[in-house]
């Protein structure tokens, strides 16, 4: 009697680690994802400001900045999910590097004291970003790992978890942009 009563409470044990464990790295996945949040909305209070500062100077590149800011636009306006928020993460990156490739064709611009204020702190911003966006995929990672591995598998299905997606860029950022593409009419 005894003997079963241990084994029940045994299972119980690792049962209730399990279920434990499982929310642990399911809330280290919405901490991480609140920190990228949070640098995010930094990164776009200051694209309005980065738009104004470069918009004087760059007569040929009205579209990308109309582009970002309409990203910005969809980005603050709190309806989107973690993965519709990653592809908007994806294409405001590619748009920023835009605009910075750009702005090495106007001297004056790169001479502004404001603009090489604000593009330091972009760049800033944006290493902050680049740093949360890899502890999420190892929280993510850990995650993934818990919720497909046995015998957690076994729980996190009965909880309704699934695998989340990592923070990734697409495949046409992993080419060169090509600034005179960006310059042309």
């Amino acid at each position: 009697m005894y003997v079963v009563l241990g084994i029940v409470a045994a299972i119980l044990f690792v049962i209730v680690l399990i279920y434990n464990g499982l929310i642990g790295k399911k809330n280290q996945v919405k901490n991480v994802f609140g920190t990228i949040d949070v640098l995010l909305k930094k990164r776009y209070d200051l694209i309005p400001q980065l738009v104004a500062a470069v918009k004087g100077y760059m007569r040929h590149e009205r579209s990308l900045l109309q582009e970002i800011t309409e990203a910005r636009a969809r980005a603050v306006s709190g309806r989107l999910s973690d993965d519709e928020q990653v592809l908007l993460d994806n294409t405001v990156s590619k748009q920023l590097g835009g605009i910075m490739l750009a702005v090495e064709n106007y001297p004056d611009l790169k001479a502004d004291k404001s603009f090489m204020h604000l593009q330091r702190t972009m760049t800033e911003v944006e290493e902050q970003i680049s740093a949360a966006r890899r502890a999420y995929n190892a929280a993510v990672e850990a995650f993934n790992n818990a919720v497909e591995m046995f015998p957690t598998n076994i729980i996190a299905s009965m909880m309704g978890y699934k695998a989340r997606n990592f923070f990734e860029i697409s495949e046409d950022q992993r080419e060169n942009v090509d600034a005179g593409d960006l310059l042309e009419d």
